[in-house]
């Protein structure tokens, strides 16, 4: 059975890492950070935005782009405002195979280098022209839950679990 991936080259801002960390949790996706980071892993604000689960995400770190691109292997999408291609030209509903889905760092996204070597994946989301870029969490959660909306949510909860508050718990 095929994975989905979420890619972090150089994250800068630890609060936006702990959001796609919690989101990572919530949906079984592996997170892959490429360093350099412009933090700790420690850091109070990741565990913070993370919400205490940082502890139980599966997440692997690599010291460069060279070292990720040799240990992984699958369909790779680039998340850049400079797209050609719209998050509704992506079909990832083979379950069988490993996607990956790259964001950049907050200040200058993915590399030019990078994204021209992979013009034919590099997704953009619609948006209005008085915003140049959503923030990346953001990003990273919608790619996310597209690939597991075309892929049914296998593995994930359709109603509220019972050890928490349960499916009924508005009708109580």
């Amino acid at each position: 059975m095929g994975k989905i991936n979420l890619v972090i080259y150089q994250p800068e801002i630890p609060q936006n890492t702990g959001n796609m960390m919690r989101t990572c949790l919530a949906t079984n996706t592996i997170l892959h950070l490429i360093k350099p980071l412009g933090f700790s892993l420690e850091e109070k604000e990741v565990k913070r935005s993370g919400a205490n689960y940082v502890k139980d995400v599966h997440y692997i770190l690599y010291e460069n782009w060279e070292e990720f691109l040799e240990k992984n292997h699958g369909e790779m999408y680039f998340l850049t405002r400079y797209g050609l291609h719209n998050v509704h030209d992506l079909d990832v509903s083979d379950d069988e195979k490993d996607y990956y889905f790259v964001v950049g760092k907050e200040s200058t996204g993915i590399p030019k280098e990078i994204l021209q070597e992979n013009l034919d994946h590099c997704i953009r989301l619609p948006m209005t022209d008085k915003v140049r870029a959503l923030n990346v969490s953001n990003v990273a959660a919608i790619i996310i839950y597209e690939a597991l909306r075309q892929q049914g949510f296998k593995g994930l909860c359709e109603f509220e679990p019972e050890n928490m508050k349960g499916k009924n718990y508005l009708l109580k």
